[in-house]
């Protein structure tokens, strides 16, 4: 996944209120496919059903795009839309989550809600 910059270990995102993000992969299809731009909101408190951009203790470096199912202990629970596709907190456990993704920008903008 691209887009993102200027951020730190902390805060990938960096400082900025949003964030523009390219997704790369199936995992979150039918939602999101791969070449999308999404917009994200740093820092917002998810809700379950939020998509989310992610990481995970044993991949500090890599974010992710995926969707919250619910909180447990150590962080957030997130899986993609597409499970046969996606690497997610069934087996890397918990994940910090950095921003909620608010739109896709591009192609076919529109907002994201909650499932």
């Amino acid at each position: 996944m691209g887009g993102h910059g200027g951020g730190d270990r902390l805060n990938p995102l960096g400082r900025l209120p949003y964030r523009r993000i390219l997704v790369r992969g199936p995992s979150m299809a039918p939602t999101l496919k791969d070449g999308d731009v999404v917009l994200a909101r740093n820092g917002k408190q998810p809700r379950t059903g939020d998509v989310v951009v992610v990481t995970w203790v044993t991949r500090p470096g890599q974010l992710s795009i995926k969707r919250v199912t619910d909180r447990r202990e150590g962080g957030w629970h997130v899986v993609g839309d597409n499970p046969d596709a996606s690497t997610d907190s069934r087996g890397l456990g918990p994940a910090q989550v950095h921003a909620v993704v608010v739109a896709r920008l591009w192609p076919h903008p529109r907002l994201l809600s909650s499932r």
